[in-house]
């Protein structure tokens, strides 16, 4: 007769529901990090608002000094633009409410009156929004060169894409 053997002990391993409840765990450890991180720190002071100018006219004196990205269309007749000077002044209109612009360095290629534009700066005090970075609206339909173009109007169609 043999001795009688002890009990074997259960393995001590991780199982795989305590590797799936750890998992969980950290990851709702690692989301609520990243949340606090977002609701705590200085995010706010980084903020951009994009607004078109009825919405900058409501804010009113929270609008100035903060940065904002403001959308409309630029006012016909209201272009001033100073080469020698790198001056560029307009008017942004939403139908509604309109904003005079002064933006600095010289504008994209396809800027005119009529057209849509994003401008990111600041609303001064005396109600000029100061931008120094100048974004044009445009359709995203490639439309093909007429057939009936001449020459140098292709030309000056692809040199816009030159150096691309």
């Amino acid at each position: 007769m043999s001795a009688p053997q002890a009990p074997v002990a259960p393995a001590r391993g991780i199982t795989p529901a305590l590797q799936r409840r750890l998992f969980l765990v950290g990851a709702l450890l690692v989301a609520g990090g990243a949340l606090s991180a977002v609701a705590f720190g200085d995010l706010g002071e980084s903020l951009v608002y994009f607004w078109d100018p009825t919405q900058m006219a409501a804010a009113g004196e929270d609008a100035v000094g903060a940065t904002i990205r403001l959308g409309g269309v630029v006012k016909a007749g209201s272009v001033e633009w100073q080469q020698d000077r790198g001056s560029l002044k307009f008017i942004v209109s939403d139908g509604k409410t309109e904003v005079a612009v002064e933006a600095t360095g010289a504008p994209p290629q396809m800027f005119r009156e009529g057209i849509g534009v994003v401008v990111e700066g600041t609303l001064t005090q005396s109600g000029v929004f100061a931008s120094d970075r100048l974004m044009v609206k445009h359709s995203n339909e490639y439309k093909a060169p007429e057939g009936d173009m001449s020459a140098d109007e292709r030309k000056e169609l692809y040199s816009t894409v030159e150096g691309l």
